[in-house]
């Protein structure tokens, strides 16, 4: 007998949000889904429609027919503090209509998902028990507003150890109202990757305080190329509103549409500039290559093994053709290149604010900052870069 096509099911959650049937709920749930049914607390079973989804947010607007359904305010994120109340509405495990008390552990939590640097993060992260199934439903506050909408959960297992995530509303409701109006969201891109400004880092970029945002990359062509943005640019106001991190901004700019023109406050070399940059959709963005140089075999320092980034190396490590360096082949246990978490496999751009084509540039670099002082490296690692900071060591 010839074989029959499989047909998967999967089960979510969602929150109805307008009285005429609007549900909100995760992209992972209802994505490739040929037939949608929502299961209602009096166990009608009605057929919805998809109205939009956002891969990138990982949101999703169904909608059931009818009228005067009950559905829930949507509350202000931003008013959040660790240690108030919430509550978790969803299936787990299939369980359905299961609620679950904790409280806010967290706010503004980065994007832990390596595979795309461009998801905003800004979750919201809590102890109320979140497992599979829960995907798609909302975070309450004690007021009864949804504050969030759970997403994913970090644990070894699967199942909940303590830590939920949730979209928070300051990105949920933008992104709706999009997928409501326009069935998709088109999302601003300058073209930079960031980082935060650390207490550990801000000595290198002559700043006063640890907030804003570093440019750790600027894309050839980009928004950001044409205006003239810089690697070690930091971003401090949008605007004329403070920038205070990297996710702050990354939320911001990915709400604004394409054709905005914003300015950016930043500091460069320790002067305050000001700078337009008209912003690109970013599901139409691409990136202009150039091809790296290669050097000779660099030697241990700070704890550091390095090779010049050869084709062969780039395959490996999957560096974009646009990426220039050295290639860590070697990380000392227990040396300040351990500390800093540099792995096998990543990129050095940068030593002390110095691009570096090879292994014998950043050995050069690193053999002369003096005895006592830290150095800092821009790292490319998993699809981004990063400022590092290597603390110096009587062996270094």
């Amino acid at each position: 007998m010839p074989q029959q096509p499989r047909v998967e099911h999967g089960i979510g959650s969602g929150v109805i949000i307008s009285p005429d049937g609007y549900i909100v709920t995760n992209n992972h749930v209802v994505d490739g889904a040929t037939e949608i049914r929502v299961t209602m607390s009096d166990r009608r079973i009605l057929t919805a429609k998809l109205i939009g989804a956002d891969p990138l947010t990982d949101l999703a607007v169904i909608k059931i027919d009818g009228s005067n359904f009950p559905s829930v305010p949507f509350g202000d994120s931003t008013m959040l503090q660790p240690g108030q109340t919430v509550l978790a509405f969803g299936n787990p495990y299939g369980f359905r209509f299961t609620v679950t008390r904790g409280i806010v552990s967290a706010l503004n939590r980065p994007n832990p998902f390596g595979d795309n640097p461009r998801k905003p993060g800004e979750f919201i992260q809590t102890d109320a028990a979140i497992n599979p199934g829960n995907s798609g439903g909302p975070l309450v506050d004690a007021r009864g507003e949804v504050v969030g909408i759970n997403t994913f959960l970090f644990s070894p297992s699967g199942a909940f150890a303590g830590m939920g995530f949730a979209i928070p509303t300051q990105i949920v409701r933008p992104t709706v109202d999009n997928l409501i109006k326009y069935g998709k969201v088109s999302h601003g891109y300058m073209g930079i990757g960031i980082s935060d400004v650390t207490p550990e880092n801000s000595k290198f970029f002559e700043l006063h305080d640890a907030n804003g945002a570093v440019v750790t990359q600027v894309e050839a062509s980009s928004p950001a190329a044409k205006a003239g943005l810089k690697v070690g640019d930091v971003i401090t106001e949008l605007d004329g509103h403070k920038v205070s991190d990297a996710g702050q901004l990354q939320v911001e700019i990915g709400q604004k549409r394409p054709g905005t023109e914003v300015k950016l406050g930043l500091m460069r070399d320790g002067k305050s500039m000001s700078i337009p940059v008209t912003l690109a959709d970013m599901n139409g963005s691409g990136d202009d290559s150039k091809e790296a140089s290669a050097g000779e075999h660099g030697k241990m320092r700070w704890g550091l093994g390095l090779s010049d980034l050869t084709p062969d190396l780039r395959e490996q490590v999957q560096a974009p053709k646009d990426v220039h360096g050295a290639v860590i082949e070697r990380v000392q246990p227990g040396s300040a290149a351990d500390d800093a978490g540099l792995q096998q496999g990543d990129v050095i751009l940068q030593v002390n604010r110095h691009d570096v084509q090879n292994a014998a540039d950043v050995q050069h670099l690193l053999s002369s900052v003096p005895k006592g002082q830290d150095a800092l490296l821009l790292v490319w690692s998993n699809g981004g870069s990063t400022f590092r900071v290597l603390h110096s060591t009587e062996g270094s």
